[in-house]
Formats: structure tokens, C-alpha cells, sequence
């Protein structure tokens, strides 16, 4: 009954069904496949010194953690280790040696600022705090019932805009990264991040297994993207939005809202029947947004830092 903790072997399709299984129990308001289980492991940015890892228990995963320096960050030395335990199998030691594996590879790695994920519940913050975690800014996961719950109207097109699928930019998507690296910019968060490597953009982004281009929406003026949102899906009936934004300069015209509206229901004509998304709980202009697409709040989660040294 000796639980153990090892690196996830990402050719190995048992150790990759583990960990998505063991995630989707713990955040079944994300997305994971054994798919993009291996493909982050196998196509992370060599300076993020990704690491993922499994706990097992009789041959069983039971916990994960994804651990790794913000690679893309202007701060230097910033690692992060975000450990979840499947619900049935908490209490045997798991998340602990996660957090010690974790740790001890950021620290070989030279981070002096550790951040962590942690769910929103009395027990998981006192776990986050017992291993000198403090708390920082939360977040909140939303779900949205594509097949039940209506969805506003299709909006007439303001004059000189067009929508355009993700996929219009397949030949080159230089454009779409150039709009996620600006909306990214002035995402609230206490790790900042700067997109400035395209072909990393392409690999994490684009080339991701659970990225959909089909279903991205893009609100274009003047033949330039202004505004979009970004789609993800599992392959099954579960749909969800990562990034939605707008460029500075076509703020306040409402075509980041025109855009997911647009995506939205295009999922559902597809025939996904759930919508997940997520927002720092200080973006209130995107919460309003969601809400009004009837989207509701399903789970918090509280960002946790510890400063070594």
C-alpha cells in the first residue's frame, strides 16, 4: 500500500490515461486527454524544464502534479507546481510527496518563487499553508449547459466587421499570435507573462492536440484581427474557451463578446453540450460577459506562492 511518486513516461499511454484520469476526477472543469497529457510533456519549452508527475498506489495513479519554470515570463526564477489528488484518494500521502518531488526539481532549476494552484476548500488551503504556502489571487471555473441553456441571439455585424474562423489563418497564424500576445499582456495576474517566441506560440498553442481552429472565432476590421476567442475541446461533448480578448485599440465594441457568441454556437451546432471557461476573479468586465452568456460559477481556486530562500 506504499504510495510512490515517478515522472509521467509520456510514451507510455498507461501513465498518460492516469494522469488525465486523475485530473478529470479532481477538475472536471478542464479539459485533459491522455493526448495532451503526452503532448505537454513531450513538446514543452526546453526552458520551462517541464515536469509532470504521477502518485501511485499499487500500481494505480491516485495523484499528479505539473511542475516547471514560467519560461515566458519577465520575471526571472518564477517556477510553478500545480498537485491534484483524485477525491477518493486523499489522506494517503500523495499530495506531500508531490510537493517534496516538485520542489526539489524547481529548486535544481534555480526558482526562488514557487506558485500554486490550489482548489478553494478548507482542507486544500490549510494543505497549501502546512507547506508554507501563502494565498494570493483566486480565480473562478464556469460552466455553461450548451445542450439545455439558451444562448443569446446572433448579433447583426457592426459595420466593417467580419467574423472569421480560426482555421482562415491555417497557412499562417502569425496574426492570431500576435493578438494573443497583446490580450495576454494585460491578462490580471501575479505571474506575468509576455509572448514574444512565435514558434513556442506554435507548439503550445496552435499544434496543442485539444486546440480547435474550427472553432475559434475571430472578429476581424479592416482585414486584421481585433478581437477573438480561442477554442479547446476533448474530442467527446466537452467544449471550452481559453483566451478571449480584444486588441487595445478596439476595446469597448463589444467584438471579443461578438466573437464568443459566435463560437458558442458553432460548438453547439457541432454538438458539444458543455462550455467550461475560466477568469481571475478581478476581470470583472469578462465575468459580466460570461454571465450574460449564462455561464455560472462552478469551483474557486486560490493561487498560492512560497518565496525560497
Amino acid at each position: 500500500m506504499t504510495v510512490i511518486v515517478r515522472d509521467v513516461r509520456p510514451d507510455d499511454r498507461r501513465d498518460a490515461e492516469g494522469f488525465a484520469r486523475v485530473r478529470h476526477l479532481a477538475l472536471p472543469f478542464m479539459l485533459h486527454t491522455p493526448e495532451s497529457v503526452a503532448y505537454d510533456a513531450t513538446h514543452a519549452h526546453p526552458d520551462a524544464h517541464y515536469r509532470p508527475l504521477l502518485a501511485e498506489q499499487d500500481g494505480e495513479a491516485i495523484g499528479t502534479a505539473n511542475v516547471g519554470i514560467v519560461h515566458d515570463s519577465p520575471e526571472a526564477d518564477q517556477g510553478f507546481l500545480n498537485v491534484y489528488v483524485a477525491p477518493d484518494s486523499t489522506r494517503r500521502g500523495a499530495g506531500s510527496l508531490l510537493v517534496r518531488a516538485a520542489e526539489e526539481h524547481l529548486t535544481a532549476m534555480g526558482a526562488t518563487k514557487l506558485f500554486a494552484w490550489v482548489l478553494d476548500s478548507p482542507a486544500n488551503r490549510a494543505f497549501a499553508e502546512k507547506h508554507g504556502y501563502r494565498a494570493s489571487r483566486s480565480a473562478y471555473f464556469l460552466r455553461l449547459d450548451l445542450a439545455n441553456g439558451p444562448l443569446p441571439p446572433r448579433q447583426a455585424l457592426p459595420p466593417g466587421v467580419e467574423l472569421r474562423k480560426g482555421s482562415d489563418y491555417a497557412a499562417d497564424p502569425r496574426p492570431l499570435f500576435d493578438l494573443d500576445a497583446e490580450t495576454m499582456a494585460d491578462e490580471p495576474s501575479d505571474v506575468p507573462q509576455e509572448f514574444t517566441d512565435y514558434e513556442a506560440w506554435l507548439q503550445e498553442t496552435w499544434n496543442h492536440p485539444l486546440f480547435s481552429p474550427e472553432l475559434t472565432s475571430v472578429s476581424v476590421v479592416d482585414g486584421r484581427p481585433a478581437a477573438f476567442s480561442a477554442a479547446r475541446t476533448d474530442g467527446g461533448t466537452r467544449y471550452g474557451t481559453v483566451m478571449t480578448g480584444t486588441a487595445r485599440a478596439h476595446r469597448g465594441r463589444g467584438l471579443a463578446k461578438l466573437a464568443k457568441n459566435d463560437s458558442l454556437h458553432r460548438a453547439r451546432a457541432a454538438g458539444f453540450t458543455e462550455a467550461f471557461t475560466g477568469n481571475d476573479s478581478g476581470n470583472g468586465p469578462m465575468i459580466a460577459i460570461n454571465k450574460w452568456f449564462g455561464y455560472e460559477i462552478c469551483a474557486t481556486e486560490v493561487r498560492y506562492v512560497r518565496e525560497l530562500g
